[in-house]
């Protein structure tokens, strides 16, 4: 069977062609019916230079091209690899590597680094700006590809515990899945209602593309390509039925930012990516009226592990309504969690444990990576590496995470891949990266670490940073202690070092 999610903006021409389909800032540039055009034949331009399941990378900045590409990708039967345009040369040349991709798109600013990563199974670095995409989208248009509903669609790079990114396969069931979950779970969407873009769209915001396209909504991007809070403010001035993806860090600067603007063109704030504290939740709920909605998800289960909708944000008679705000709600529909111990049995409701997944949503594997793929979604069930409990209405609490992973503005900084690099510095014995809370960021990243000698110079450990990993990785602290606080076995506590920096 054919599971062609192409095939949501095709019918989306059909039901509203005229319906505007793409705006940069408060300019309207395509209706639907241009936009499916201009798919079919960027997706010809493609499928005149690879062959069905080749891998397309994007490194772009948030822009019009984004929804395009991505399209035509599945509308020729390729596989679309979003990339995080922060990431580190270095970086991107694993993934580009690891993914096998044929070709990758830049933004322009991004085009001349990438550009001379060329080669191997890569062909060409395409400058999203340039004459060569205009050409593409100048060739003859092509029906879409049918695609089995277990082809991979999406791949998705996420970091791990051995500091390797692992690309997540996603496939056409797994994406579909997720849209009708957006449905369900999270919102409705009407024709003219708006999404604005000011997340990555590598990410959840590129994720929510779906279920707007697929009901004739408007995929905004901000002038600015990422968030301003005054820009943003602007845009509501503009645009009606607004919809935003956000990390909990986004929305604090939306509330504290001063200003008095109306927001009636607001509609619903989907935030996730990390911890909203419940004072910052209570106050958005204050500032936008009842317009939140939190998911909880990861690369393996992409924005559907989780949901807690309005109607529970709104709730304030419940006698746990703060515990519910400080949860991150109950399974999407058709989602199954469950909190187990080692050995993958469930535990009573309140009981601390690993939290497991399955469902549609759930990731096929990882690419090319079969042992990870085993360890990960062993006996069935996604591993999440999340640790938390379940309450006996099934409200899930985060509690920690088992693989140490720091979570500053939305973004994941795994340590070992930092410890690594600090590892490099000769004045550098040992060293251990954790996160501290921190109001503005969710978390910042703290190194500790045991000099061999003399202390090594913070600008010389942050140059060291910079030259190998992205920038938003850098710790912001770096703390010199005698030695790193272990169990029996030689194993860092990292726990108490949280503990010091608390």
């Amino acid at each position: 069977m054919s599971v062609n999610v192409a095939h949501l903006l095709a019918r989306a021409a059909r039901l509203h062609p005229q319906r505007p389909a793409l705006a940069r800032g408060e300019r309207i540039l395509v209706s639907y019916d241009e936009l499916a055009s201009r798919v079919a034949c960027l997706a010809g331009g493609l499928a005149a230079r690879l062959r069905p399941n080749d891998r397309v990378a994007l490194v772009m900045k948030n822009c019009p091209q984004y929804v395009e590409l991505m399209f035509a990708c599945w509308h020729a039967g390729l596989v679309a690899v979003p990339i995080n345009a922060k990431l580190h040369p270095k970086e991107l040349e694993f993934i580009l590597a690891d993914s096998g991709a044929r070709l990758c798109f830049a933004s322009g600013d991004l085009h001349p680094a990438l550009a001379a990563l060329a080669g191997g199974a890569l062909d060409e670095v395409i400058d999203a700006d340039g004459p060569a995409y205009a050409q593409l989208c100048a060739a003859a248009p092509i029906s879409i590809a049918p695609r089995a509903a277990d082809a991979a669609a999406w791949l998705f790079y996420t970091s791990g515990t051995t500091g390797r990114p692992k690309g997540v396969t996603l496939t056409m069931r797994n994406l579909m899945a997720a849209l009708l979950n957006y449905f369900s779970d999270v919102d409705a969407i009407a024709p003219g209602d708006a999404i604005i873009h000011a997340a990555p769209m590598s990410h959840g915001s590129g994720f929510y593309m779906l279920p707007h396209v697929a009901h004739g909504g408007l995929n905004v991007i901000p002038d600015s390509g990422g968030f301003d809070p005054a820009e943003i403010y602007e845009l509501l001035q503009v645009h009606r039925g607004v919809t935003m993806f956000a990390a909990p860090t986004m929305v604090k600067r939306l509330v504290d930012h001063p200003v008095t603007a109306d927001t009636s063109g607001l509609k619903t704030i989907v935030y996730g990516g990390g911890p909203m504290y419940v004072a910052d939740c209570k106050a958005a709920l204050a500032r936008f009226g009842n317009k939140l909605v939190q998911i909880y998800g990861q690369g393996e289960s992409p924005m559907t592990i989780s949901c807690l909708d309005r109607a529970l944000h709104a709730d304030t008679a419940h006698p746990r309504y703060e515990q519910r705000l400080a949860s991150v709600g109950h399974a999407f529909t058709g989602v199954e969690i469950v909190v187990a111990d080692g050995e993958d049995h469930p535990l009573p409701a309140g009981e601390i444990g690993e939290i497991l997944v399955r469902g549609d949503t759930v990731m096929a594997g990882y690419w090319n990576n079969p042992a990870a793929s085993a360890e990960t979604l062993r006996n069935g069930w996604l591993h999440t590496g999340d640790v938390g409990s379940l309450d006996a209405d099934g409200f899930l609490t985060l509690k920690d995470r088992s693989k140490d992973v720091i979570i500053s503005g939305g973004s994941n900084i795994y340590p070992r891949e930092v410890e690594e690099v600090l590892l490099r510095h000769p004045a550098v014995s040992e060293v251990s990266v954790v996160g501290q809370a921190d109001a503005e960021w969710g978390e910042i990243v703290v190194a500790f670490i045991v000099p061999r000698g003399v202390a090594p110079d913070g600008a010389e450990l942050d140059a060291l940073c910079l030259a190998n990993i992205a920038r938003f990785k850098r710790p912001k602290r770096y703390v010199m202690v005698d030695a790193l606080p272990k169990n029996n076995t030689g194993k860092v506590l990292k726990t108490r070092l949280r503990e010091l920096l608390a």
